[in-house]
């Protein structure tokens, strides 16, 4: 009997202790039946002796059967089962699998899509499994009904996680979430929160937000330190709960300086996109040594960044660039398009071993000529995707390119770039930045290109009455909940 790979399968078992407290939240009465869509080992069904299980790994299964004998547990999909059921439940406990969307795919992910948009809930080619999970899980239940779910903490940010709470407050008449910044997987990177809701065909106006440091057992999850309107948080804070992790005042003084006439968002002074894709690396990025030794013509070779770590403070200049060039760094792109009459080095080069192992790569096989990099731009600023302490945005004095691995940012009209640069090194840009971003696993703040446009810049006058000890104590606050150790 083979066992389904941990990644391929999403599968990380929760510690007794959480599945306890979570079970005897959900279960009202020992009569209730309880489901748990993802059972796994076990854990849940082992609190209610009034369980069904559904586990698509065969050995898993089998260890729940063990476990908990007196369960009921189903082998197979749990969209194509809940598609079916006639069976209808008075709660549900579980810690749905954690699978990306680059594995979740194929024709579980289009019944679980199916199923999602016939119960209400419209999901991005973006969603991971979870998400889907818990609206099909309640699709299940009879009017009434309780949930009580591990949930990964994308919940407070994804834009993929937005339709699943959209959803749950359309559906429940109570919706809680508890924000745990200890991680209650200490071996996963990913951080993990808890979710609540009750009341199964009612409507809630309020989403209950806790944030403790870490997990203690209870059998009643702790009092919401805020009850954040629905509508505030669909449009004030566009779907996201992060921001509630610091303080009130903080959010208030936030919320001012955004709804401040003069101030404005980096998408009104700048397009931030990605650089570009070349599809094989290590053939398009040479070193100098090696792009004279193939005797490349320099008009063919443009100076790019790679990455993140690659970019100094304040600007790329030409003495940035001659410092990689005298290094050695692999910082030339080999940058040919369709139209360029191409000399004998460059076709030998492009015939070598290492270039027709290039051309059969997903992305060069794809597009035509395969050599032709596409997107190739010389933005105005270069923006880390990822960073630790805060993100790092340069001037582009040096006319470099960039990959992918950074951000490419085009100042719009009229933008002035050393007034963006100053602001950027401010407080309050610097807390917007970890407030639109969001946690990436080894304390990393990961900014995606729209997030980035969010980040706020504010209006001078706006920002007078604020306390840089306050900015910077939320921004404190932030990094400890991403885990960064400064």
């Amino acid at each position: 009997m083979a066992r389904l790979s941990q990644k391929y399968a999403g599968a990380y078992y929760t510690p007794d202790d959480v599945a306890a407290c979570l079970a005897r939240w959900a279960v009202g009465s020992g009569s209730d039946r309880m489901l748990d869509p993802s059972c796994g080992d076990g854990s849940f069904i082992v609190q209610h002796r009034n369980s069904v299980g559904i586990e698509q790994d065969p050995v898993s299964a089998r260890q729940a059967v063990e476990r908990a004998p007196w369960a009921l547990v189903h082998e197979g999909d749990f969209f194509q089962w809940a598609a079916q059921t006639k069976e209808r439940f008075e709660c549900a406990a579980g810690n749905p699998p954690f699978i990306r969307y680059q594995t979740f795919k194929g024709e579980v992910r289009e019944r679980a899509v199916a199923l999602c948009n016939r119960l209400g809930a419209s999901f991005s080619g973006l969603a991971s499994a979870w998400a889907p999970f818990l609206v099909a899980t309640a699709g299940v239940l009879k009017p009434g009904g309780r949930m009580a779910f591990v949930v990964p903490a994308e919940i407070g940010h994804a834009p993929y996680a937005a339709p699943l709470l959209d959803y749950l407050v359309d559906h429940f008449a109570r919706v809680q979430i508890v924000a745990v910044r200890d991680k209650l997987f200490p071996t996963l990177s990913e951080d993990c929160w808890l979710l609540y809701v009750e009341g199964f065909g009612g409507r809630a106006t309020t989403i209950g937000f806790s944030a403790v440091k870490t997990f203690k057992p209870s059998v009643r999850p702790p009092k919401p330190a805020e009850e954040i309107p629905v509508g505030e948080w669909r449009t004030v804070w566009n779907r996201r709960l992060r921001p509630f992790l610091v303080s009130g005042s903080v959010r208030d003084l936030y919320r001012i300086a955004a709804d401040h006439p003069d101030s404005e968002r980096f998408s009104d002074l700048a397009s931030v996109g990605i650089g570009y894709v070349s599809g094989a690396n290590e053939f398009f990025h040479l070193r100098p040594s090696q792009a004279s030794r193939l005797n490349i013509p320099g008009r063919f070779l443009h100076p790019t960044v790679r990455n993140g770590r690659a970019l100094p403070n304040g600007a790329v200049t030409e003495a940035t660039v001659r410092g990689w060039k005298a290094a050695d760094d692999a910082v030339l792109l080999l940058k040919l398009q369709r139209a360029d009459e191409l000399p004998t080095s460059v076709k030998r080069y492009l015939d070598s071993a290492a270039g027709k192992a290039a051309r059969e790569g997903y992305k060069c096989r794809n597009r035509a000529p395969w050599y032709a990099v596409p997107d190739v731009q010389v933005p105005d600023l270069i923006l880390s995707y990822m960073s630790g302490f805060t993100p790092n945005l340069v001037k582009n004095t040096a006319g470099c390119t960039c990959t992918n691995s950074v951000h490419s940012v085009r100042l719009k009209p009229k933008a002035d770039a050393g007034r963006i640069l100053k602001a950027w090194s401010s407080p309050f840009v610097k807390l917007s930045a970890e407030l639109e971003g969001h946690a990436l696993g080894g304390g990393m703040l990961k900014l995606e290109p729209r997030e980035a446009g969010r980040i706020l810049f504010p209006a001078a006058d706006a920002v007078a009455p604020i306390r840089n000890d306050d900015v910077e104590s939320a921004l404190s606050v932030l990094r400890s909940w991403r885990h960064y150790d400064a």
